[in-house]
């Protein structure tokens, strides 16, 4: 059972001010396997006030200071990589090979690209007549999601070290222990104290304290689009800067030149990994018409290759994350049936023998409309839907024909289709035939899948302010 009643301020765990607290399950037994304290609005003051104090000296730390920090995090946090496997699988509920490789690994790489980042990032420029100057923003409050305990929280806090920015860090009341962990971590290396501040509590008091906090002078968030309005609103009322990174209903485009079984497999794994809770996973599949029935029976045959079950088996694909989750999946998969589309593989309920844990069935509709609800909104499950184009222009037309813009995907072989499907995608990021990830890539969204990107030395400019200096001696 873990316990942690105390919060991270200036250097030191700290009691609450209230007595609120709440347990943590894990989706997988539904059983209580921690409790963390809520934070009340004392608590954020503490918090915001330590980073405020530490601001001066932080922002003004040299480049290689803060590179050596960076790497001192990636090497402890390399010390509990089995203790942070272990954790992600209990409060996430995710299969430990994707702890592992996904969770663990994501974590990882953000701290240590980050330092790699800042070796070449310049903070000072010459142009000629002038000079441009980039400062720390501020105090930086960090909001984030649970559906991926180590990556948002990582990249955000590398990028905010990496420029000198203090920071108060909300992670999710669903999976709070593995930010407990990395509060650890920077604890033991020497983070300077008040630079990293952690308040456990939730979204309506230190969340929405955190957004509109009159010290607090950048907000970063992951998660929902409706909150990320109300942090956008909060934060209008004081002019603070904001990136937001929410959500996406990304195409998957298989050309008519693509190995089907290879596609299929690519888009039974965006919906399998994490239990589809992702929000850059592919969730609609376009396939050329003459190409329907074919892949279709690719993806029966492809998805016994990521079994459903017990994360601390050789599964792909654990439960979700709570008991609300897993209804308001259920709700999209009934909805996708009323609105007319045809059920593949999947549907409504716990997959066979699972009947403890918030499982669900791997789900993949066919002869769906992209005006249908399931293929416009975000479900953020196992589910994906199935829907067919004639011509390269309409399956870019359809790709776009949606609120978000976060990520997209092309399978082919002729490279020049590649190209003018990838660059036709309306999308802050695309793969072109899985190719591997780069986390010096810069990753965000357009439209209302955010503003702002995060990942390497794009990571590091959102915690900057630029500063235009006119007849700066020369050096």
């Amino acid at each position: 059972m873990r316990n942690y009643l105390k919060h991270y301020i200036n250097g030191e765990w700290v009691e609450s001010t209230g007595n609120e607290t709440e347990e943590v399950i894990n989706p997988a037994t539904e059983e209580v396997i921690g409790t963390i304290s809520l934070g009340t609005k004392e608590d954020l003051d503490k918090a915001v006030q330590a980073a405020r104090d530490a601001f001066p000296s932080f922002s003004k730390t040299p480049k290689e200071e803060r590179i050596k920090l960076l790497e001192n995090i990636a090497a402890e946090y390399e010390n509990r990589k089995e203790e942070i496997i272990e954790t992600i699988t209990a409060e996430l509920g995710s299969p430990k090979s994707i702890s592992e490789n996904v969770h663990y690994m994501m974590g990882y790489n953000h701290f240590s690209q980050a330092a790699e980042s800042l070796r070449d990032f310049s903070f000072i420029e010459d142009r000629g007549g002038h000079t441009v100057m980039k400062d720390s923003v501020g105090v930086s409050g960090l909001i984030t999601p649970w559906n991926f305990p180590t990556n948002q929280i990582s990249t955000k806090i590398a990028s905010a070290f990496a420029a000198g920015s203090p920071v108060v860090a909300k992670p999710a009341e669903l999976t709070p222990f593995a930010a407990i962990i990395l509060t650890e971590i920077f604890d033991k290396v020497g983070v300077p104290k008040g630079a990293f501040n952690l308040v456990n509590g939730s979204g309506s008091v230190i969340g929405d304290g955190i957004s509109s906090h009159p010290d607090i002078d950048f907000v970063s968030f992951t998660g929902s689009g409706a909150v990320g309005q109300k942090i956008m609103q909060n934060a209008s009322e004081r002019i603070a800067n904001v990136a937001l990174e929410l959500g996406g209903k990304s195409p998957l485009v298989v050309l008519e030149d693509a190995d089907v079984e290879n596609a299929a497999r690519a888009a039974v794994s965006h919906i399998a990994t994490n239990s589809g809770q992702v929000c850059s996973a592919a969730t609609r599949v376009l396939v050329p018409s003459s190409m329907k029935d074919s892949f279709e029976e690719a993806i029966k045959k492809v998805l016994p290759e990521f079994p459903v079950g017990d994360p601390q088996g050789d599964n792909h694909i654990g439960p979700l994350v709570s008991q609300k989750q897993w209804n308001t999946v259920q709700s999209y998969i009934e909805k996708g049936q009323e609105e007319g589309a045809t059920l593949l593989v999947g549907g409504t309920g716990k997959p066979e023998g699972l009947d403890k844990g918030y499982y669900a069935k791997p789900t993949v509709f066919t002869n769906v409309n992209n005006d249908m609800v399931i293929a416009q909104e975000e479900i953020f499950g196992p589910v994906t839907c199935l829907i067919t184009y004639d011509t390269i222009e309409e399956a870019i037309e359809i790709s776009n024909d949606v609120k978000y813009g976060l990520a997209g995907y092309v399978f082919g072989e002729d490279e020049q289709t590649l190209a003018k499907v990838a660059s036709s995608i309306r999308a802050g990021r695309v793969k072109i035939n899985d190719a591997e990830a780069d986390f010096a890539a810069p990753f965000g969204g357009y439209k209302q899948s955010g503003i702002g990107r995060e990942w390497g030395d794009y990571g590091i400019e959102e915690y900057l302010e630029v500063k235009t200096v006119l007849g700066y001696p020369k050096m």
